[in-house]
């Protein structure tokens, strides 16, 4: 008679129901922030541009986004995106990047990710020593450079939207900190800056809930005193995305540590892409970088990321900067989740 573990050898596939919803996704992580891509089974979007698709999603189907990425499936910070066509013909690809709270405008760690899926995929057609991905997100046009070497991808760099400054040195009342200095600054997505060894927070994982009550509060209180948070030409564009934390690094040959407070108390794990897009015109206008400087940036966990100037360029009435950010990532695996019907918490729940 078959034992358990014979019987377990010969069935390892669970067939559900037909009735049963199926979502097949890739999982990802850049510098331990997690991407969960979705390859299949995700309903058809209707629009003619990624903010129409980001609206159309918001509308109609935010219930799956909420089953990917709350518990049990997924949890507080997790961070996902969805494949879509581009803009226009010269584009490779679009995306829509989503979280515990909604759809993000950019994510520089989403970017890299997925470009090392595309070329890991053959998505696009892969080029050695560098292939070029022209990918639309809902800030606009992101080109993104995949290293390749041996068929394999050593890293990702990208050229961010036009990003800027939209004020230096404001302060904020903040409820157990008193008055809080703050940049506000915009690098696919806006944040305020503010300076965490003024505040004697250290950057470290054992403030991580300090961090998260902080970076929110923060968050809150600017959302609550400054209206002036506008994107030039886009309304859909035009909120605070998060808090960003700027401190002394950890590592030896590090210039800094970043940890962003982002969504509904979101942490990133890594640096965060369009955060250190928007740290590079704030370095630039005080003259602490320059056009082809490199900056070293690490995360709460210590991953690193490279931020960079390519050029000057004037985006409405601002004086902005085309920043470039480095990093890796790496496949964890891939999934087919399953909504069953009857289940309860088929479209999940959200603890923090």
């Amino acid at each position: 008679m078959p034992s358990f573990l014979d019987k377990l050898q010969t069935s390892q596939n669970f067939n559900p129901p037909d009735n049963w919803h199926q979502i097949k996704t890739i999982d990802m992580h850049t510098g331990g922030e997690p991407l969960r891509v979705v390859v299949g089974g995700f309903p058809y979007l209707e629009g003619n541009s990624i903010l129409e698709y980001r609206n159309y999603i918001k509308e109609n189907y935010d219930y799956l986004r909420k089953a990917l990425m709350h518990e049990p499936r997924g949890h507080a910070d997790m961070y996902g995106c969805i494949l879509l066509p581009p803009n226009d013909e010269d584009g490779d690809f679009g995306i829509l990047f989503m979280h515990n709270e909604g759809y993000s405008t950019m994510c520089g760690h989403a970017i890299i990710a997925i470009s090392t899926l595309a070329v890991q995929m053959n998505w696009v057609t892969v080029t050695s020593p560098e292939t070029h991905i022209k990918i639309d997100a809902p800030c606009g046009r992101i080109h993104s450079f995949v290293k390749v070497k041996n068929g394999k991808v050593e890293s990702v760099y990208f050229h961010c939207v036009p990003s800027f400054v939209l004020a230096l040195d404001q302060t904020v009342d903040v409820e157990g900190l008193g008055k809080v200095e703050y940049d506000l600054a915009y690098g696919g997505a806006f944040y305020a800056y503010v300076d965490s060894d003024k505040l004697n927070i250290p950057l470290i994982p054992e403030n991580y809930s300090l961090l998260i009550e902080k970076g929110m509060d923060i968050k809150r209180a600017v959302m609550k005193t400054n209206s002036n948070i506008k994107h030039p030409f886009e309304e859909d564009l035009s909120f605070l995305y998060g808090t960003i934390f700027i401190g002394s690094p950890v590592s030896e040959g590090i210039d800094s540590r970043n940890v962003c407070i982002f969504a509904e108390g979101e942490v990133d794990r890594c640096p965060t892409g369009s955060g250190v897009s928007g740290r590079m015109p704030i370095h630039f206008l005080r003259n602490e970088i320059t056009i082809g400087e490199t900056m070293t940036i690490e995360s709460i966990t210590g991953s690193v990321f490279k931020g960079s100037i390519v050029r000057k360029e004037k985006y409405g009435s601002f004086d902005a900067v085309i920043p470039q950010v480095e990093g890796t990532a790496h496949v964890t695996g891939q999934h087919a989740f399953l909504i069953d019907p009857d289940d309860p918490f088929k479209y999940g729940f959200f603890l923090r």
